[in-house]
């Protein structure tokens, strides 16, 4: 047998060795998940059963191996909610809490007591599940091309209790089908935005996500410009569109959207100073 700060220890150095910077946060992430406790080390010389021990233990080498730790876990939070994960769709990340947050305070500063908002390219449902959960008058759409995402999309849902409309759909293609009469007061959006360049430089974590919700195009701006100019007419007049884009892409974003005639266009900087999101207004008609 061996005691918890003994095998938090080897965790660690195995971790350090391997060139992971996070190597503390990941291995009490891990403790806490198989142990099943937020202060597992509060008791530092109580032993590990062996079982759970040979499981943190093949936890820590693949995270050695660069997997993310994400994935391993199975599950992980967004805006204060829990999310089941896996391989098949993308993670959710804080920076992508700045685009619930700028939904949130459109319906507030518009008096949107019971908005119909749309989420598009879903994938976990992580921002379509946090708006129906902040905002419970709310009909939310959420729209998913893959298959793979679709089965957390739909399991996230129900495990957060949002009763979301759920609709399996390529958004990038012009189509009249699936949406409801009278379009929507908001369209929300965190679309795969990594450039050809940055999809052949991504971090090997990086490369476990699907390249569906990753790439692009070559200038990382494919869909921006097919959503813009495909949903723009399903949007409500005065209604509003707000996107994630990468770092360094917000004046391009801008300008994508000032071609297809939306105002009140505001830039939103993350925690890290970084412009990474966007909303805009549909005043005029499209």
């Amino acid at each position: 047998m061996v005691s918890r700060r003994e095998l938090y220890a080897l965790c660690r150095e195995k971790l350090k060795k391997a060139g992971i910077d996070t190597a503390d946060f990941d291995v009490m992430c891990i403790f806490q998940d198989m142990l099943g406790e937020k202060n597992p080390l509060f008791l530092p010389l109580e032993d590990v059963p062996e079982d759970k021990a040979e499981r943190i233990m093949e936890l820590t080498r693949r995270r050695s191996e660069r997997y993310p730790l994400q994935y391993l876990l199975g599950q992980w939070e967004f805006f204060g909610y829990q999310f089941f994960v896996g391989e098949g769709v993308l993670i959710p990340r804080p920076d992508t809490e700045l685009l619930v947050e700028n939904v949130i305070e459109i319906c507030r500063r518009e008096k949107l007591t019971a908005p119909r908002i749309a989420d598009l390219c879903s994938g976990s449902g992580c921002i379509a599940t946090a708006l129906k959960k902040e905002l419970p008058a709310a009909e939310v759409y959420a729209y998913e091309l893959s298959e793979q995402a679709m089965v957390y999309l739909k399991k996230n849902a129900e495990y957060n209790g949002a009763d979301i409309h759920i609709i399996s759909r390529d958004v990038m293609l012009d189509s009249d089908e699936d949406i409801p009469e009278g379009g929507f007061d908001i369209i929300v959006s965190n679309p795969p935005y990594l450039t050809g360049q940055e999809m052949s430089e991504l971090q090997q974590e990086v490369r476990h996500e699907p390249t569906l919700a990753l790439f692009g195009g070559n200038d990382g701006l494919d869909a921006y410009k097919a959503i813009t100019h495909i949903w723009k007419r399903h949007i409500r007049k005065n209604g509003w569109l707000c996107y994630e884009y990468g770092d360094g892409q917000h004046e391009y974003v801008k300008n994508i959207l000032q071609q297809n005639k939306f105002t009140n266009i505001t830039l939103s900087r993350d925690l890290g100073g970084i412009y990474r999101a966007v909303s805009a207004q549909r005043t005029e008609e499209v």
